[in-house]
């Protein structure tokens, strides 16, 4: 999850990975960068929404602004605009129709967490009943319970969308977790920048306030699957807010998951080596590819060192309907991982972000290589994430993967599986805790909990 640092020419303009969507810049204005909506869309045969896009102001604040603490209520987007009517999500859709296996419900339903979905906003659909709560607009100045693109809506039942009760079918991820929504981008509405041009709403500003808010608002998961490309040698320059905004949620216990983002042949996020995804790209944010209902990866999934794991994103049923509508993109495989990472804070709560961000990728499904850019550890495995032993684990990437890793399938093989240490019950603070090392190697950590479970996440060499 590091942010590799290289160099790229001057470009004429930065485009936005919006699904397919693109907004190229003028290079002779003041440096910005193209915020992505929805790292997907939806395809026939029922259309849906068009995913947003948005334009960050010139102005940036410096590196003490960003994060530290609430920004307060949103207030409506200056100049905003509405360019196109509302399509909001239907009532009765198939809710998660079988994106992935879940866990059984004795092990964590995502009962007690709080989690931000940060994208279009997230409309109070039946499946979502009375967990779901309006955390702010970055547009509207309102609650964030609005979703004229039906992404924001779609993402949430993925995560966290109850059962229907007649079938007992279509639950998401965690679906006893809390939702709270932040509505900043939207392809329906418009802002007019510093140089007068009209842009599709949302800014990289925004999106660091809206990560910051959900931290105040005591999220323990923020799911962002929106994307931004930018040349690596101004990362810094033009995502610090956003970056800024993702190492304060790390310090206060919250974990970020981010869409890794589309391919766009018609814009610059085309996966080109000198290209980063922002908030995928940060180190401190679990970034999310696509593969398809058999594992493999997604044509449109953008590659690169920092993918952590990947999961289902290919022709998933539309959570909210219509009929026959079907979804495609990293937008949607990134809610599977961040309902996971629900259950796991809900099952082991005293794991830090990294630790769970290390479970998460230890037990996917690994590819036969240890790890490659386009999967990362490999396909995420919910109920391995949930049973593997011991508590804490290590992912060893560029290796073959040790058998005692992750209890559940995996396409490579590896050494005899150390002995097993037995999980804690939820909420006990274990004082001896192996970790998985190596290839299949354990140590034994001893001590007081808050040493064990102190900056124990290993992080690849890029």
């Amino acid at each position: 999850m590091t942010c590799s640092r290289g160099t790229a020419g001057t470009r004429a303009g930065i485009a936005v990975v919006a699904g397919l969507t693109t907004v190229a810049l003028s290079a002779v204005a003041a440096p910005a960068a193209a915020l992505a909506g929805p790292a997907g869309t939806p395809r026939s045969p029922v259309p849906m929404a068009a995913p947003p896009a948005a334009a960050m102001s010139p102005a940036m604040p410096g590196p003490a602004a960003a994060a530290a603490a609430d920004p307060g209520p949103p207030g409506p987007a200056e100049g905003l605009r509405r360019t196109g009517g509302c399509s909001p999500p239907g009532p009765d859709g198939p809710g998660a129709a079988g994106p992935a296996a879940l866990p059984r419900s004795d092990l964590a339903t995502g009962g007690g967490q709080l989690v931000a979905v940060v994208d279009t906003g997230v409309a109070p659909v039946p499946r979502l009943a009375d967990r779901l709560r309006g955390g702010g607009d970055y547009l509207t100045g309102g609650d964030g319970l609005d979703d004229c693109d039906g992404h924001g809506s779609a993402v949430a039942l993925l995560l966290a969308g109850a059962a229907d009760p007649a079938t007992g079918t279509g639950a998401g991820v965690a679906p006893d977790a809390e939702v709270v929504a932040l509505r900043q981008s939207s392809a329906r509405f418009a802002v007019r920048g510093p140089d007068g041009a009209e842009r599709p709403a949302g800014e990289i500003r925004t999106l660091a306030a809206a990560i910051s808010r959900a931290v105040t608002l005591g999220a323990g998961v923020i799911n962002v699957s929106e994307v931004v490309c930018v040349p690596a040698d101004r990362v810094e320059e033009l995502g610090r807010p956003v970056a800024d905004a993702v190492a304060a949620a790390e310090a206060a216990g919250v974990l970020v998951v981010a869409a890794a983002g589309n391919v766009d042949p018609a814009g610059t996020c085309t996966g080109e080596p000198e290209l980063r995804p922002l908030p995928a790209s940060y180190d401190g944010v679990v970034a999310v590819g696509a593969t398809d209902a058999a594992g493999r990866p997604a044509p449109f999934s953008v590659p690169g060192p920092w993918v952590d794991l990947a999961a289902p994103g290919v022709d998933l049923p539309a959570p909210a309907g219509p009929e026959g509508a079907v979804v495609s993109g990293t937008s949607y495989a990134a809610p599977l991982v961040a309902g996971t990472a629900a259950l796991l804070r809900e099952r082991f709560p005293m794991l830090t972000p990294g630790q769970v961000a290390d479970r998460l990728r230890a037990t996917a499904r690994h590819p036969a290589s240890g790890r490659d850019d386009r999967v990362g550890a490999g396909v995420l495995d919910p109920v391995a994430a949930l049973t593997a032993e011991p508590l804490l684990l290590t992912p060893v990437p560029d290796a073959r993967p040790a058998a005692g890793i992750a209890a559940g399938p995996r396409t490579g093989s590896g050494d005899a599986a150390p002995a097993r240490h037995p999980l804690p019950a939820p909420g006990t603070e274990p004082r001896d805790l192996p970790v998985v090392a190596g290839a299949g190697a354990v140590a034994a950590v001893s001590g007081a909990t808050a040493a064990l479970l102190a900056g124990l996440r290993r992080r690849p060499a890029r």
